[in-house]
């Protein structure tokens, strides 16, 4: 992060209208210099939050399995600081087992919607190679929506 032209606190005191109207040179180099702050503030960002369990993760372990639990929250002191610490659950699910319970689930007669989430798509490459009848036949469940649109300048000759 050296050369600004433009620190990222004057960027962000300026209001879009005047964004837009700086030359290619200074915009497309604001830019960059914005990239490489997030690169380095994410670096950062990590290593802080590694420090923060390495200082304080197992005194929130601790402190959960002492309240008779593997994941949630926990408060712990530090002095004058008050720790909050949190566990999540994360769970995931076997789609090839779900699938089979799934089957059996119906064919015992049961409806699957009661017992199990679920989900359909069909991916949009497979829709795209389908015959036009078939793409037809789904044509009622399909939704297209605009995604945010991305825009990446490059000066001739040079990087972007």
């Amino acid at each position: 992060m050296s050369n600004l032209t433009f620190f990222p606190a004057d960027l962000a005191a300026m209001s879009i209208a005047q964004l837009v109207v700086l030359s290619i040179t200074d915009f497309t180099s604001s830019e960059h210099h914005v990239d490489e702050a997030i690169v380095y503030l994410k670096q950062l960002r990590a290593k802080l939050d590694a420090a923060k369990l390495q200082r304080y993760g197992e005194q929130g372990r601790v402190a959960l399995r002492d309240s008779g639990r593997d994941f949630g929250t926990a408060h712990i002191n530090d002095g004058a600081l008050h720790v909050k610490y949190e566990l999540p659950k994360k769970v995931t699910w076997s789609q090839a087992i779900l699938k089979e319970m799934a089957e059996r689930i119906v064919a015992s007669g049961d409806r699957v919607e009661d017992y199990i989430d679920i989900k359909l798509s069909v991916s949009e490459s497979r829709y795209t190679n389908w015959p036009t009848a078939l793409q037809e036949q789904f044509a009622a469940a399909r939704t297209v929506e605009e995604g945010k649109p991305s825009i990446t300048l490059a000066l001739d000759g040079g990087a972007a």
